[in-house]
């Protein structure tokens, strides 16, 4: 029993100092720029829907922030088995480096101006009306990538 102890120990210690010894920049490299991803969960019924809403007012406030730079690419992914788990709608933008995630009143109104002249206030309102009925944000996470050495 003693030597089946001592295993485990030296067992996760062999592990935990792999763990210990990798080094950023060494074993990889954090990526510029951040994720921002948001899981939501969507009644599957209303799945098309909700898709049919965000084209109307999201992807044009999304182009509207790619234009002044504050993200470079966005995505939306559907989970192919929409009725397991909680989210099954994941909505992806990607910013090209954290500085544009501060404030910027010049910018930040121009991109406010355009949105609501590309889409107005009651406009939005009428495209996720009814959202709350049939969506729930799960979660909106921040992330970096990496890459490895080759």
């Amino acid at each position: 029993m003693k030597s089946m102890i001592t295993m485990l120990v030296a067992g996760a210690a062999l592990g935990l100092a792999g763990v210990a010894a990798a080094e950023p920049y060494q074993d990889y490299t954090p990526k510029k720029g951040v994720l921002e991803v948001q899981m939501i969960k969507v009644d599957p019924n209303h799945i098309d829907d909700y898709l049919t809403g965000l084209k109307t007012s999201l992807v044009p406030s999304f182009e509207i922030a790619k234009k002044h730079g504050v993200i470079d690419w966005y995505a939306f992914n559907v989970k192919l088995n929409a009725n397991g788990g909680d989210a099954n709608v994941m909505i992806v933008q990607h910013y090209p480096n954290t500085a544009v995630l501060d404030p910027d009143k010049a910018r930040d109104q121009a991109i406010e101006k355009e949105n609501y002249a590309a889409f107005s206030k009651d406009a939005d309102a009428k495209a996720v009306a009814g959202y709350e009925k049939y969506r729930t944000f799960v979660s909106d996470e921040f992330y970096y990538g990496i890459d490895y050495p080759k």
